[in-house]
């Protein structure tokens, strides 16, 4: 890309998807200041999913039938899951230690992919995958004071939602090429808006939350422009720098997002210690490792 006339906006969408998704940490923790984990999930497919929705309907033309089992899935993997778990983790963990833990998605990818789609990767992404998965350990284990303590268990929602997503990028790239990334994620939300919605307003207490508690409305524009933001504007960005760049040149924006997650902890009064940082360092280092190329 040195001579590329498209090189300057390429350089400036990495770092607007970088200050969208390393942002969206934060704006989980300010929601779950109101609404439980559980709320804040649904709040924030219901919002990408009214996002998207005018993206949609003119979509729906160039489906055939076997797509829409198949976006439904995609869907719960890469985002209705997700948004969930990520929301339980922060119930009791830091924001900035739950955007370090989200650089584990490429690593996951990879692991997804030689498990349930016969990809085999080299020797450097092998070691890549095990130093990545000890700076997890790491990570999961520092405590404040700079102790070293049992396992966060809470840390367990957020790889589980790193596998989904390597769970969806393998399942995109396999069986869903035909179809172009704002397609599937408006039309996929478009079906799991609905079920968000019928949770959310029958199974959780969000109207009465909202008629008495302080701040409610407040913490709704949080999530609101989490799902807008994180979920719904992210990826048409994404995928505009897929278009004008590389791949690999999209990606390395794994490495920009914890930093942003960070700098917006430590703006909020978190506190991290040696661990912490030690533990960023080689999930990085593992991520740069397993998606080197020759």
């Amino acid at each position: 890309m040195a001579n590329d006339p498209n090189r300057p906006q390429a350089i400036f969408l990495l770092i607007l998807l970088a200050l969208i998704w390393g942002t969206s940490f934060i704006l989980i923790k300010k929601g779950l200041t109101v609404f439980s984990a559980p709320e804040v999930g649904a709040i924030r497919v219901m919002a990408a999913s009214a996002f998207l929705l005018p993206f949609a309907f003119p979509a729906l033309g160039q489906l055939q039938k076997h797509h829409y089992a198949k976006l439904i899935f995609s869907g719960m993997m890469g985002i209705f899951i997700p948004a969930f778990l990520f929301a339980a983790a922060q119930t009791r963990m830091e924001s900035s230690i739950t955007g370090i833990l989200n650089s584990l998605t490429p690593i996951c990818t990879l692991i997804v992919g030689a498990w349930l789609f016969n990809q085999k990767f080299k020797t450097p992404s092998l070691l890549g995958i095990i130093i990545g998965l000890a700076g997890t350990v790491l990570l999961t284990i520092s405590r404040s004071g700079g102790q070293i303590g049992g396992i966060n268990l809470y840390a367990l929602f957020i790889i589980v939602g790193c596998l989904c997503y390597g769970v969806n990028v393998n399942f995109l790239k396999f069986k869903l090429a035909d179809l172009k990334a704002l397609t599937i994620t408006s039309v996929a939300l478009m079906f799991l808006g609905p079920l968000a919605a019928i949770f959310l307003f029958t199974a959780t207490p969000f109207v009465q939350t909202m008629k008495t508690t302080p701040g409610a409305w407040e913490a709704l524009g949080y999530i609101g422009l989490l799902g807008m933001m994180s979920t719904s504007i992210a990826t048409i960005l994404f995928n505009n720098l897929i278009k004008i760049s590389t791949p690999l040149f999209a990606s390395s924006s794994t490495y920009l997002i914890p930093v942003v997650a960070v700098i917006w902890g430590v703006l909020d009064g978190e506190t991290l210690v040696i661990g912490h940082f030690i533990g960023m360092a080689a999930i990085i280092l593992g991520v740069y490792l397993a998606n080197r190329k020759k």
